[in-house]
């Protein structure tokens, strides 16, 4: 055991900071944290941290504010109490899409909590396929090492040891999407990838063109960063399963799965739908804890 390590895990990090002790023969640390009868958030660090490295895992996802300011009061809290070294683990970043101000007036949310990450003076952050399509600098930015890496090479994994993937097609449902079809054909050994193309109408409503993309008699495989309506895939596989398109499987990085998208897209009765668990839900079959380790000896160099 890396005796001087330490791992703690958050209201919605505990699932990964135990596997992650487990992985890597780290001790696992205890917090208290509960609420107060008027709301406010209490938080205890349990484990004597003075002089050591703690990493701390917390995804900021079901009661999004709640774990915000749960995370920030952690992290404090540890620097307080004399943690030689703090590495923030936020395998789910929220706000991360809200980063410029699209209509006059707004406040541009990832700019807010990131001053937030980085009153608290974190040693690195370490994310998951955040959403950083016009942050240039996230280290400069959050005040830390910054490190995003990929969920997609555990998805791809999953999806080779589970499946027959001959005849298949990774698919990106979007533009955006590309940079997850292209690793995920790596993994795979270099399958097929194609990306669709999409049109947003509302927040909920999409229009998908396919643009001469061919499938048919083809397996597929879609895979993107985040499903959250359901919206985008539920276009996607019927204008796929009209192009002629077999079984097809879809796997997300973050399954936010809003409302009643679930039912939505079970609806669709894919041969397999699976997400990571960097949010917990009924997809969260893959986990990226090994992706974190990685990550983690990397940063270590142990």
């Amino acid at each position: 055991m890396n005796e001087e390590l330490l791992v703690l895990g958050g209201s919605n990090g505990e699932h990964l900071a135990i596997e992650l002790s487990s992985i890597g023969a780290f001790e696992l640390g205890s917090l208290e944290v509960r609420k107060f009868p008027d709301g406010e958030t209490y938080v205890r660090v349990l484990t004597k941290v003075d002089g050591r490295t703690v990493v701390y895992i917390n995804s900021l996802q079901r009661n999004v504010n709640e774990a915000i300011f749960e995370t920030i009061l952690t992290i404090d809290a540890l620097r307080d109490l004399g943690a030689k070294e703090v590495i923030a683990v936020i395998p789910y970043m929220s706000y991360a899409r809200q980063d410029a101000r699209f209509n006059p007036g707004e406040a541009i949310s990832i700019y807010t909590l990131a001053k937030m990450f980085k009153a608290v003076k974190i040693d690195h952050l370490i994310t998951i396929d955040m959403h950083l399509h016009r942050i240039s600098n996230p280290s400069d930015l959050f005040g830390a090492n910054f490190h995003n890496i990929t969920g997609v090479r555990e998805l791809a994994k999953y999806f080779e040891r589970t499946h027959d993937i001959e005849n298949t097609v990774v698919i990106g449902p979007d533009e955006e999407a590309e940079q997850w079809a292209k690793v995920m054909s790596e993994e795979l050994n270099g399958l097929e990838y194609a990306v669709l193309k999409k049109t947003r109408i509302t927040a909920e409503k999409v229009v998908i063109e396919t643009g001469g993309v061919n499938v048919a008699g083809k397996n597929v495989i879609i895979v993107d960063d985040i499903i959250s309506t359901g919206g985008t895939i539920i276009e996607a596989v019927k204008a796929l399963k009209e192009l002629g398109a077999r079984e097809i499987m879809v796997g997300a990085v973050h399954p936010l799965l809003i409302g009643n998208a679930y039912n939505r897209l079970l609806r669709l009765r894919l041969k397999d739908l699976v997400g990571t668990n960097t949010i917990l839900s009924p997809i969260s079959k893959v986990s990226v804890a090994p992706a974190i380790y990685s990550e983690l000896i990397t940063i270590l160099s142990i």
